[in-house]
């Protein structure tokens, strides 16, 4: 009963986060701040009320329409906070809510937090902003640092260290190598992906790192099958970075010994 009381309020959390995001998504990269000017209709300029910023429900509410001049509100602002709240209960039920688990938790409900606002981010403007991704740098090696030390596993922050260093100078190498291919943003991303992937072990770091290729190689082939996109395209790998340290957050293990065993390795 516990838990379940605890996975609600978790999701909960993560739709307000997810509302937030919506600012951070749209505000971070015109360099506007997140406090100032209160949420406003941008066609009409009405203050939106604190009883239509209620997460999803809002929005349902206003049938996607600004209260005051009828504008259309995206359906992006309630997929963003449904999808936030969704991905923070998978994360806890991922994580478990006791210890050891736990105490890695809150690394891993950011994490989820920043993807979602970097991938979105990156798709509309291809850019991965220096102010969102840095500062993870040091968020995350503080609240895994103390995970480890709660627990007394120092072994799992010397691996998500050198995982993060790893997957940091693979990206740096590539982004030198093929600077058309590769942003410096990428580059920096790697460096969180490494060190949330890498605590959790090797396996987790080596699904991640490889999937972010296989998903977004297949993903890219389908799109030049279609005609929609040609060799000279760019598309945004930030996104496909994100979903691939989620394949190894979630699956890593298994798909690790899954490929073992198939070649016989394991």
């Amino acid at each position: 009963m516990l838990a379940a009381y605890l996975l609600v309020v978790i999701g909960l959390l993560g739709l307000a986060i997810g509302s937030f995001l919506n600012v951070v998504i749209w505000r971070v990269p015109r360099g506007e701040s997140l406090s100032r000017p209160p949420s406003a209709c941008p066609r009409c300029g009405h203050r939106i009320r604190w009883h239509d910023n209620i997460p999803v429900l809002g929005w349902v509410l206003l049938r996607g329409r600004c209260r005051d001049c009828g504008e259309p509100i995206s359906v992006r602002y309630p997929v963003v906070e449904a999808a936030t709240g969704v991905l923070f209960v998978l994360v806890a039920l991922r994580f478990g809510l006791e210890t050891p688990g736990v105490l890695a938790l809150p690394a891993y409900l950011y994490f989820a937090a920043v993807s979602v606002a970097l991938a979105l981010i990156d798709l509309d403007t291809r850019r991965l902003p220096n102010v969102i991704v840095l500062p993870s740098w040091v968020v995350g090696v503080v609240l895994l640092g103390g995970a480890s030390a709660l627990a007394g596993e120092w072994d799992a922050l010397i691996r998500s260290l050198i995982g993060a260093a790893a997957l940091f100078v693979f990206y740096l190498v590539l982004a030198l190598a093929v600077p058309r291919g590769m942003g410096l943003g990428d580059v920096k991303l790697a460096f969180v992906i490494g060190l949330h992937l890498a605590w959790i072990g090797w396996d987790a770091l080596a699904v991640g790192a490889f999937g972010a290729f296989l998903l977004g190689g297949l993903f890219s082939l389908g799109l030049l099958a279609s005609g929609r996109a040609g060799r000279k395209s760019g598309i945004p790998f930030g996104p496909w970075m994100i979903l691939g340290a989620f394949l190894g957050i979630f699956f890593g293990r298994p798909l690790a010994s899954g490929y073992l065993a198939l070649v016989g390795l394991a």
